[in-house]
This record gives C-alpha cells, structure tokens and sequence, in this order.
C-alpha cells in the first residue's frame, strides 16, 4: 500500500475537480511520474454500474441510507480492483472524491452522521486512506453557476439538490478539514486554474518530493 501514493481530489459541485486533475496529471508524467487517475464512484465496471444507479436523474425516491451503502460498495471493489494494485506497484494514483464526500454529502448533508457514515466506509476500506486529501473549496452558488453555464456537462441526480443541500455539503467538508489537518489541504478553488494547479503541485512536492 504504502509503495505509491494516494492522493484525493475533494469539493463540491462546479469545484473544477475534473480540470484539476487533468492538468496535474499531465504535470506529473512530464515529470516522469507514474500516474493513475480514476474516480469515484466508478473507476472500473462494477463501480460504474453502481454509478449509473447513483446518480441516475430518475432515482429521486433513493433512501439516504441506501445511497451512502451504495457509494461504500462501490468504493470497495474500486480499491481492491484499481487502487490498491496500483499502489502496490509503486504509482502515484488521483481519485477524484473518496471517503470524504460520502461523509460530506450523506453524513453531513443528508443528516445520517458523519461517525455513521464512517463506520460503513471503515469496514469498506479496510485501511486504505489517501496520504492526502485536496479539498477544492468553492461557494456553492458559483459553484451551481458554473455547472450551469458549462456545455456538455451532464447534469446528475446531486446536481438537482437544492442551494441549502449544497451548502451543507461544503459545512461537510469545512468539519472534516478540521478534524483531519494532517491529511486535508484547503485550497480557493475560486481563483484561476492556473493559480488553483500551481497550489497543489506545491502541496504534493513539499509533502512528497522534498525533503
């Protein structure tokens, strides 16, 4: 496990996730790094299907609690089939979302408990935490704006949910940033791109790379 390198992409709607991790991806294996990126839930078959179930538009009657065993199901397999080997083999993986957004979303945001939500996905994990966690803070009204406003974007069930359901979500993760800041990193994910990819490279080479 601790051959490669975890690391977690965090936030909420219309962060810039996707952008992010494209560009440091990129960063990375220009560098010469070994380089997995995957996401959740999904990264493999079996993931993806529960995915599709997910965040499927027409799915609106899904039971709180049968969303976040759902989501713990999925994180499973995804780590045993895709994360896990990949770390053995010494490579650096990026997952967009992990345990953090179940205990955001549904923890916090669907009000079952963080430490509930938890329980369900320490079992799932068996362990297997990232070494570090970037959580892409964002105003959930600019964030809803720019889903909007992006074309091609699919829209999913989450983003159907109200602006106080989403602003739940960020109370979510601004809990967990102070329960774990040994592991999660804050950064303002409403500057430029430019500037958001900068920060974290810095993050990833004075927590990885420097000595």
């Amino acid at each position: 496990m601790n051959k490669g390198i975890f690391i977690t992409i965090e936030g909420g709607e219309g962060a810039g996730k996707t952008t992010l991790i494209e560009r440091l991806v990129h960063t990375m294996q220009e560098r010469g790094k070994r380089v997995v990126t995957t996401r959740e839930p999904g990264g493999i078959p079996i993931a993806e299907q529960i995915r599709s179930v997910i965040l499927d538009r027409s799915h609106t009657a899904m039971d709180a609690r049968t969303e976040a065993l759902l989501y713990a199901a999925a994180r499973r397999q995804h780590l045993v089939e895709k994360v896990m080997p990949a770390l053995e083999d010494g490579q650096m993986v990026i997952c967009d979302r992990f345990v953090d957004s179940s205990l955001a979303y549904q923890g916090h945001a669907r009000g079952l408990g963080m430490d509930e939500v938890w329980s369900i996905n320490r079992f799932a994990v068996d362990g297997a935490m990232p070494q570090l966690t970037i959580y892409m803070d964002i105003d959930p009204e600019m964030g809803i704006a720019r889903i909007q406003s992006s074309r091609g974007r699919e829209v999913n069930r989450l983003d159907l949910e109200s602006l106080a359901f989403h602003k739940l979500v960020r109370e979510g993760y601004l809990k967990l940033l102070e329960q774990f800041p040994e592991r999660i990193v804050r950064v303002n994910a409403e500057n430029a791109a430019d500037v958001v990819l900068e920060e974290v490279i810095l993050t990833i080479d004075r927590r990885f790379f420097h000595s």
